[in-house]
């Protein structure tokens, strides 16, 4: 299956046919528009989820915010199933109230369909869940399946049969052909397929399992080894098997056919929670019976054996076990005595694959590493609740800092750090890290006075430990500290000796951080060296090449020249920004961006536009739960400020049109397109018409002139990278492919200007 994500949705595009079952769909499609709670019960292997998957895909375009897929089946821990959703529905978990408070903000004005999948051993939080999310949004349908009910008031069930006598032929066929293409059902072997079928109950996964088993055996060997087999289960009562036997009778044989070396890595791949790479079967799996070399193959084997099923997420491969065989496979593994040492593999993997992030943090695969996180969500909540080592787990919890903070996830991080930190007092340089990253953590939530009790211990103990990194990290966020709470002087005087110190440590780019946010407290001291901290910070985040960093260091630098009174730099600065933070999720940032852009909009004259940003700005501050004000007094100041110019200009009619123009743009990447889209319309004080930006502009007017990109960056006071990258967009905003259409562009349009 791959894993389809967008602003629409998320569900898996099937790899395989669905065959039958056309009056249960429309059954069920029916109620569904007549009900808001249905769930689909039924024994394992019927095809609950297959079925709940194909009806939400045919309902796709019933519903204006999408239609999401949550899979529970990782989930272990009851408190974690609306984590769980608001992963899935992309919600970013950063307050600090619980998460089904947040994800019922962020419903309450929307209206989804949510796929609740495998439910059953959370039956309880599934429940809670479900009421609290259908009371607070009242556009939300949700769709369960469980092997009973969720037992909450308003739930309609319906129980998923068997598959027709028909269907259940035609999905052998369809399944055998696959690995087996000359296979044909005739009037010969009709009958004994249909028994075959009836053998196995109409279980759309045991005769999935049974299919690939047709890749060698005739159709009459597989009835009669099966026929031998539920006759030891059920001492030949044919009522006597119910349909949960059946299944685990068939499971059974189908471990029992397997080599030694795939029943041992069927196993193995149990203590993987959701889906898994290749590499990290290879670490976790190999050794002890299996070569690495070997893994590749014995999991091709298992594939066409329909045990593994292939996937994909955001363009990576990926392997996963569905829950029934998942299950079977971690009894086996607890028969063998092997589990616990398969689990520290798992884990070992994790914080391996965490560090290596986390040290190479910055640079290019910025946006990779944090798609691989997002992918192993699953895996790192597993690994994070291991019960050997606690230093290991700490150590986890606290490499996986730019995942809980740039990733979406302080809720959650705060909540592992927590638990983390508790289970492993001892002054260790795992624990001094850790600290720190928890006070970051809670800074970010605007707990302050949990951050301060974290960096009072981390100071220490980096001072004890004799830690520059760790003692570093704590002065930077004393100042940030300082400078929300409207502290300039001091959040100067500590973030201007951390970007220091960072430099010192070999931390250069982390000093970007302290930069940026010094750069503030600067401009508002009206310090005359603003602006040269400012591209100081851009001068570095160019040097690593660093999306993120440069997003930052060019939203400081637009905030500089907008308190500065030069709009154009302005607008052309956070216009940058934003286009770095596409595909990041980054809701509190964006958020910032689209706060100045309105400001600086506001301040040019055009009030319309700057209330239809504010709007954007709006419902993503709504959504996060999260006001500017948490970001310091100086921006509430601002944004108030600009509400008032706007509401002169205007009148508060046409201000709260614009503002709800703009707060129908949702989620970052729809609200950084609108605010470019917007942006980059022509204006009444445009100098030249067309897509381009102010600076974009100025770039092809010089270009026009015949300087070259280093040349043009010395008369703007760029790099000559930020040159290329405009010189980039200007090709691709006009369609043309070299520099000489620019000049021939800009001269044409040079003449049709008044």
């Amino acid at each position: 299956m791959t894993i389809q994500t967008s602003a629409m949705g998320n569900l898996r595009a099937s790899l395989s046919t669905f065959v039958g079952r056309g009056r249960d769909l429309a059954e069920i499609r029916r109620r569904l528009g007549t009900t808001r709670l249905l769930t689909l019960t039924g024994a394992g292997g019927v095809g609950k989820t297959r079925l709940a998957l194909e009806v939400a895909a045919a309902s796709a375009t019933d519903f204006t915010d999408g239609v999401w897929l949550v899979d529970l089946a990782p989930v272990r821990d009851p408190a974690l199933a609306a984590c769980a959703t608001a992963t899935a529905l992309g919600v970013p978990d950063l307050g600090t109230r619980p998460v089904t408070d947040q994800l019922a903000a962020f419903l309450a004005h929307r209206s989804p369909l949510i796929v609740l999948d495998n439910c059953e051993h959370l039956i309880d939080a599934c429940a809670e869940l479900a009421h609290t999310l259908l009371s607070a949004s009242p556009g939300l349908r949700m769709l369960a399946t469980s092997r009973r009910a969720l037992g909450i008031f308003g739930e309609h069930v319906f129980a998923v049969p068997p598959l027709a006598p028909d269907d259940a032929v035609e999905l052998l066929r369809d399944r055998t052909t696959a690995v087996r293409p000359e296979f044909q059902v005739t009037d010969g072997n009709h009958a004994q397929v249909r028994r075959l079928c009836e053998d196995l109950d109409g279980l759309p996964l045991a005769i999935e399992l049974a299919a690939s088993r047709l890749r060698t055996l005739t159709v009459d060997e597989a009835v009669n080894r099966l026929e031998d087999r539920f006759g030891l289960l059920t001492t030949g009562s044919r009522v006597a098997r119910p349909h949960q036997r059946t299944l685990r009778g068939l499971i059974d044989w189908s471990h029992e056919l397997c080599t030694p070396a795939e029943r041992l890595l069927w196993d193995r791949l149990s203590v993987f929670a959701g889906d898994f790479g290749l590499d990290a079967a290879e670490a976790v799996c190999a050794g002890d019976g299996i070569g690495r070399d070997e893994v590749l193959d014995l999991l091709d084997r298992l594939v066409v054996q329909s045990i593994v099923l292939p996937t994909e997420h955001a363009g990576m491969p990926r392997y996963r076990l569905l829950e029934t065989i998942r299950q079977y496979g971690r009894e086996r593994l607890a028969e063998s005595g092997e589990e616990q040492r398969i689990r520290q593999r798992h884990q070992a993997f994790y914080l391996a694959l965490a560090e290596r992030i986390a040290d190479g943090w910055y640079g290019l695969r910025q946006q990779e590493n944090l798609t691989r996180l997002r992918a192993e969500h699953a895996n790192l909540r597993a690994a994070l609740d291991q019960d050997g080592d606690p230093h290991a787990t700490l150590a986890l919890a606290a490499a996986l800092r730019f995942h809980w903070c740039e990733g979406g996830f302080l809720g959650e991080g705060r909540r592992w750090l927590d638990r983390a930190l508790a289970a492993a007092p001892e002054p260790t340089p795992v624990r001094a890290r850790a600290l720190w990253v928890a006070a970051w953590v809670a800074v970010l939530q605007g707990d302050h006075a949990a951050a301060y009790r974290w960096l009072d211990e981390a100071g220490a103990l980096g001072e004890r430990l004799a830690d520059p990194v760790v003692c570093v990290h704590v002065q930077s966020l004393r100042g940030t500290l300082a400078l929300f709470g409207g502290r300039l002087e001091e959040a100067a005087s500590l973030l201007e000796e951390a970007a220091a110190a960072h430099v010192g440590t070999g931390e250069e780019i982390a000093a970007v951080y302290a930069l940026t946010q010094l750069a503030i407290a600067q401009s508002h001291l009206g310090d005359p060296r603003t602006t040269q901290t400012c591209r100081q910070a851009v001068a570095i985040a160019e040097a690593h090449d660093d999306q993120l960093v440069r997003a930052h260091a060019q939203w400081t630098l637009g905030y500089d020249a907008f308190r500065r009174g030069d709009l154009a730099e302005a607008l052309d600065m956070i216009q940058a920004a934003l286009q770095n933070e596409q595909g990041l999720n980054q809701y509190g940032m964006v958020a910032l961006m689209l706060e100045q852009l309105a400001w600086a909009t506001a301040a040019g004259g055009d009030h319309e536009r700057a209330g239809r940003l504010l709007g954007a700005a709006r419902t993503l501050w709504r959504d996060i739960d999260t006001p500017v004000s948490t970001f310091g007094p100086h921006m509430a100041e601002q944004h108030a400020q600009c509400e008032e110019d706007i509401v002169r200009a205007l009148g508060r009619a046409v201000y709260e049109k614009a503002l709800a123009e703009g707060a129908a743009h949702r989620g970052p990447d729809e609200a950084i397109a609108y605010a470019l889209r917007t942006e980059s319309e022509p204006t009444a004080t445009s100098p030249t018409p067309g897509p381009l930006t102010r600076r974009e502009q100025e770039v092809a007017a010089l270009v026009a002139e015949g300087m070259s990109n280093r040349q043009i960056a010395s008369a703007l006071g760029r790099s000559p990278r930020t040159v290329h990258r405009h010189v980039e967009n200007i090709l691709a905003k006009l369609g043309f492919g070299s520099r000489a259409r620019i000049a021939s562009w800009w001269t044409a349009n040079q003449a049709l200007t008044p």
